[in-house]
């Protein structure tokens, strides 16, 4: 069996892969030895081909999960791959394809699989993975998972907190929407943050319902007037500014790795734009093609117009970069964000 999950909305893709494991160990392999993860992006054919042969002994079925094929430098993987799995029955086990890079767009009437590279810019699939994409995605179980729009996201969010055992108002689920975007990690985060403080406060508050006060009080927001005023500031070159507005979100609590995730979300979202004005779009079609909030694409707009192309790649690349550079131990967030301002 093949499952292929892909799209850009890789929270609810997550999800799906989890549910999908979980599934997995709780029904056919309890002490998981027949479950692999393969890292796609730097595997090998002989790799992924041993890890999906027949099943061993230890298990009835094993499940292979393989993530980012896509992003592959291999040119011959994906000829293979499409052949093998074309030919070659995966016999008892279960094969899970899951990528993250994948965003499906329109194009001349007809959807088109996009590579994401690390700046969020979009390239054609070439011959090879177009193939291997257009035989997966015919897959029997194939999930596609775009960007939901502004009025599906804050469907998803109520969903989401009766899942949580929790309640929330329709004005409420709209004005999160609003702040966050349509990034499910970090509506996730807010999400735990809001049924936290009302399970806490149910039996003296009279409820576990989250309202429209509760967002305004507790949800920061990737797009709230912070973050605003902090690109604002860096747009302008007030670099003196930008460090005391980093300073305080960094004092307020925030984890240093949350204010890098709100840098490389809101550049990223500024390049986007930028290249859509370039292209000759409005504000509106801007909007609904990025699916941003109004308020969100009207201040991007007004801050992209500041940054040249070249300066927001630059800086989205670097962002990126210091990323990596603290998770492998060679300095931490807030150095690197000031170091950023301050060379900028």
């Amino acid at each position: 069996m093949i499952i292929f999950l892909y799209g850009q909305d890789n929270f609810r893709s997550r999800l799906k892969l989890n549910e999908l494991k979980d599934k997995y160990l709780r029904e056919v392999d309890k002490l998981g030895s027949g479950l692999k993860i393969i890292d796609g992006a730097k595997a090998s054919f002989a790799e992924i081909a041993a890890a999906v042969s027949p099943s061993s002994l230890l298990s009835k079925k094993r499940l292979i999960i393989i993530e980012d094929i896509f992003a592959n430098k291999d040119k011959l993987i994906f000829d293979q791959l499409s052949a093998y799995f074309k030919n070659k029955e995966p016999a008892d086990n279960i094969i899970i394809i899951w990528e993250s890079n994948l965003k499906i767009k329109k194009l001349k009437n007809s959807p088109a699989p996009l590579l994401l590279d690390s700046s969020g810019q979009e390239k054609p699939l070439l011959k090879k993975p177009a193939e291997l994409f257009k035989f997966l995605s015919a897959q029997k179980y194939s999930y596609s998972f775009n960007l939901l729009s502004n009025t599906e996201s804050a469907n998803w969010v109520k969903k989401q907190v009766v899942l949580g055992g929790g309640k929330i108002s329709a004005k409420a689920a709209e004005m999160l929407v609003g702040l966050v975007g349509n990034d499910g990690w970090q509506i996730s985060n807010e999400l735990a943050k809001l049924l936290s403080y009302k399970s806490a406060g149910q039996f003296t508050r009279g409820g576990a319902e989250i309202e429209l006060e509760d967002v305004k009080n507790l949800v920061r927001g990737n797009f709230s007037e912070n973050i605003f005023a902090l690109t604002d500031a860096l747009s302008v070159k007030n670099k003196a500014l930008a460090v005391k507005l980093l300073d305080e979100q960094a004092e307020a609590g925030l984890s240093d790795g949350y204010l890098l995730n709100m840098f490389v979300r809101q550049f990223r979202i500024l390049l986007q734009i930028k290249q859509a004005l370039l292209s000759g779009l409005s504000q509106r079609q801007i909007a609904g093609q990025l699916k941003l909030h109004p308020f969100v694409a009207q201040k991007g707009l007004e801050q992209a117009r500041h940054f040249n192309l070249p300066s927001l790649k630059n800086i989205l690349s670097r962002l990126i970069k210091l990323d990596y550079e603290v998770k492998s131990g060679q300095g931490d967030y807030l150095t690197g964000l000031n170091m950023l301002i301050a060379e900028l």
